[in-house]
């Protein structure tokens, strides 16, 4: 075991993980599990230029910047996907995201450069030479493992694809429920590691925040999916366990990524939805969206919102398709964003063979 020099970061991705059970580094003498933490230098900077920590703190880094990062897989149409190591063959691994997740791309969009790479010095490790892993440090442990009904009224909010407008919805409706005087809870159950989602549901009222982070996950791309179904009912239990409050939940990506449509397809999220909200970047997208959620998942959203939302003229090409409301997330009326989330569900999900 070697020691750890001064100064290095913990970033987000490891939002679990206290820094003193970080006592040295070992070599990589075998492949990697989702969750295990290696020590690493910065060796190029590419497109990321800054790590997120654990307190939604921004670093600037430099080559030489020293950190633990968390090993995983990302899905990212607009910028990686990226996944894990297959082997202990590897000196270096590519920063797939802002809260220190590492893994080796696979392909990138257009819109971005080339992944700012991290030298491996090796897994990070205990007093007893064990590689830590943030997925055994789990700060969400429910007192119960079996829900009572009813329970807090779930709002989920999912889209067309990433960067449709998906945080800004979920963030909306808890502020819309937040001064009405209910008591809110918001959780992104898929995704990659990021504060910032998270955090701005707490500015918006939310009395708890969390996400996939909070039990260890520094993103969940190609887990399977009972540990998915695992994360959405462990955060369910912990947060919304009182009828009276309100539980607004985000699920990452587009409605066809992997992850997104395992949940939409199982009986425990289907059976928790009081409002759907479906958020898309223009009409077109939202009306080809609604057919596949209609098509592939037996739903129907309460709401449309998102990116489109913002433009009188894609809202008029959407009231011509359908009688679906229609909020602008960034420019909000809570009165009547409150009455769309807090009236009985008339749309119930369909059965699926």
């Amino acid at each position: 075991m070697k020691k750890l020099d001064r100064g290095y970061r913990i970033p987000s991705a490891a939002y679990t993980l206290p820094k003193k059970a970080v006592k040295g580094y070992i070599p990589i003498d075998r492949a990697p599990k989702v969750g295990d933490l290696i020590y690493g230098e910065v060796k190029t900077i590419g497109q990321h230029s800054s790590l997120e920590n654990s307190q939604g703190r921004i670093h600037t880094i430099h080559p030489g910047t020293k950190a633990i990062f968390a090993l995983g897989s990302r899905y990212a149409p607009d910028y990686y996907e990226g996944l894990m190591p297959d082997s202990a063959e590897f000196e270096e691994l590519d920063l797939l995201a802002r809260s220190g997740l590492v893994g080796q791309v696979k392909s990138k969009s257009g819109k971005v450069i080339s992944p700012t790479r991290i030298k491996v010095l090796g897994y990070a490790c205990d007093a007893n030479g064990e590689v830590l892993n943030s997925r055994d440090f789990s700060i969400i442990k429910p007192k119960s493992i079996e829900k009572k009904f009813p329970r807090a009224k779930l709002i989920l909010t999912v889209g067309t694809a990433m960067n449709s407008g998906k945080s800004a919805a979920a963030t909306a409706c808890v502020y819309a429920l937040s001064v009405n005087d209910k008591e809110v809870r918001a959780s992104k159950v898929t995704g990659t590691a990021s504060l910032k989602d998270i955090l701005s549901f707490n500015d918006a009222g939310a009395t708890h925040y969390s996400d996939f982070s909070f039990m260890g996950y520094p993103s969940t791309y190609m887990i399977e999916e009972e540990e998915a179904v695992d994360i959405f009912n462990k955060l369910d239990l912990k947060y919304a366990n009182n009828k009276e409050n309100y539980w607004v939940v985000e699920f990452a990506d587009g409605i066809n990524q992997r992850e997104t449509a395992m949940l939409l397809n199982h009986p425990d999220v289907r059976e928790r939805i009081h409002k759907l909200i479906f958020c898309a970047a223009d009409s077109f997208g939202a009306i080809g969206g609604l057919e596949v959620l209609r098509s592939k998942f037996g739903l129907v959203p309460d709401a449309i919102s998102g990116v489109c939302s913002s433009s009188p003229l894609h809202i008029k090409e959407l009231s011509e398709y359908t009688d679906i409301p229609v909020f602008n997330s960034l420019n909000i009326v809570p009165e009547e964003l409150y009455r769309i989330l807090s009236t009985p569900r008339k749309r119930k999900a369909k059965s699926l063979k």
